[in-house]
């Protein structure tokens, strides 16, 4: 990338010097003479950086340093320094200098340092675009991603808000899926009620059971006293039903009920209750799939997906990775007390180039383990989990021209098992492809 930097020494030949030596490494180079023609140089150019000597006549470096930093906060600037004048040097660092360099300067040692201010400033610059574009969020700010498949998505969620109508969640464990959830409901005119949240797979049936639509004293054993249930909880407000796919036939019928008619009635008890809730729902299955089996009710399926919001997976949208990196920094900096300032543009890399089987879940955990792990302001390849891949071979499967397309299909099915860690569900999702028809391939191509 090409820079815009500024050298201003009142010694023609030591500017002109650097000029030239600065031009050789890419950048454009501006001279000025003195300090005054150095801000007037400032206010007509986009400047990324300043190399300026300390003392000159009229404005002088001291000053001219003052007055960028008070202005343009942004832009490092180096000082040149005769070794008489190291003391003043270091001032200048405690005023905002990037660093210093003694005259004649080692004009290797000045690219070198000139690469790794403007590197500096290029990542406070991302994370500040990033952290402003977050602060713009005001309508959704919980989600967080600006490809365009989650724009569609915050449209729907700001359609269906305001409504009534049920609304069914899907994508891969780890998208996100609760906090499209908690959006619906913060943006509709029940937010100031309750919102109780119920993960089904959690729960025995029986226990399930119970906890959805609570019960009498004695109706089982344990039940010692009358308990209030989820859903009489949620009255004139939300209920959100994770994992929804996981429950029973029995419950699907009670739930079928209450969506139908408002009504139920708790576990051992003969009171029918009506209630006026709003069922939010989710799941990572297939719950066409289930339905087929036998294992979902049809005419349920069809009352929860009035609204279906999918969440594709983050392999899938890795425009939203940069912006999610920027969130989760913030945060667990925040929460551990770390002057963590951004993210090396290798650990980046890294971080674009892994699959994210785990979606948004393995990426808030692994952001939060950098940054504990992370000894300086600047997360490095080096403060990454150690799972996630440095080296960009690992991630990418490579065949050779001229390869059949039953060898293809058998080395990537391998390949994308392989990174799964053998998981046959993820890696039929991933593929595209039903479980039946991956068993069958790895049959076939003797796979094990």
């Amino acid at each position: 990338m090409k820079y815009n930097l500024l050298v201003v020494d009142d010694e023609k030949n030591i500017r002109e010097g650097l000029g030239r030596a600065l031009e050789l490494d890419g950048h454009k180079v501006f001279l000025a003479g003195s300090g005054n023609e150095a801000m007037t140089v400032f206010n007509r150019e986009e400047i990324d950086l300043v190399i300026s000597d300390l003392k000159m006549a009229g404005l002088s470096g001291e000053e001219l340093l003052k007055q960028i930093v008070s202005q343009y906060p942004t832009v490092p600037v180096i000082i040149l320094t005769g070794h008489g004048t190291i003391e003043s040097a270091v001032r200048a660092m405690h005023d905002g200098a990037y660093d210093f360099l003694t005259k004649p300067p080692n004009l290797e040692h000045l690219s070198v340092l000139v690469k790794k201010a403007l590197s500096k400033r290029e990542l406070f610059l991302q994370h500040r675009e990033l952290e402003e574009e977050l602060a713009r969020r005001t309508g959704f700010p919980l989600i967080i991603g600006k490809s365009s498949e989650m724009k569609k998505i915050l449209e729907v969620v700001a359609q269906v808000a305001p409504t009534k109508a049920s609304v069914l969640i899907t994508g891969e464990s780890g998208v996100g899926k609760e906090v499209i959830a908690d959006a619906i409901h913060m943006n509709s005119p029940r937010k100031d009620k309750p919102y109780i949240k119920v993960h089904c797979a959690a729960l025995s049936e029986s226990l399930l059971e119970s906890e959805l639509f609570g019960h009498e004293k004695g109706s089982f054993t344990g039940a010692l006293s009358r308990r209030r249930g989820r859903f009489e909880l949620a009255h004139l407000g939300t209920i959100f039903l994770d994992e929804i796919g996981d429950i029973n036939q029995n419950i699907q019928i009670k739930i079928l009920r209450v969506l139908q008619e408002k009504k139920f009635e708790r576990v051992g008890g003969e009171e029918t209750i009506e209630v006026d809730t709003r069922i939010v729902t989710a799941t990572n299955r297939d719950l066409k799939a289930a339905i087929e089996a036998g294992a979902f009710r049809e005419d349920l399926f069809y009352r929860l997906n009035v609204v279906n919001i999918h969440i594709p997976p983050l392999r899938d949208r890795p425009e939203d990775i940069p912006l999610l990196i920027a969130a989760f920094l913030k945060e667990f900096a925040e929460e551990n007390g770390k002057p963590i300032e951004g993210m090396d543009p290798k650990a980046r890399a890294v971080l674009g180039r892994h699959l994210w089987p785990g979606n948004i879940r393995e990426l808030r955990n692994c952001i939060e383990s950098a940054v504990v792990m992370c000894k300086g302001a600047i997360i490095t390849p080096e403060d990454l989990p150690p799972y996630i891949n440095t080296d960009s071979d690992e991630n990418f499967l490579k065949l050779k021209a001229g390869v059949s397309w039953q060898e293809a299909e058998k080395q990537l099915i391998t390949f994308t098992l392989h990174h799964l860690g053998g998981n046959k569900s993820r890696t039929a999702e991933i593929l595209g492809i039903g479980r039946k028809t991956l068993h069958r391939k790895l049959k076939e191509y003797n796979i094990g």
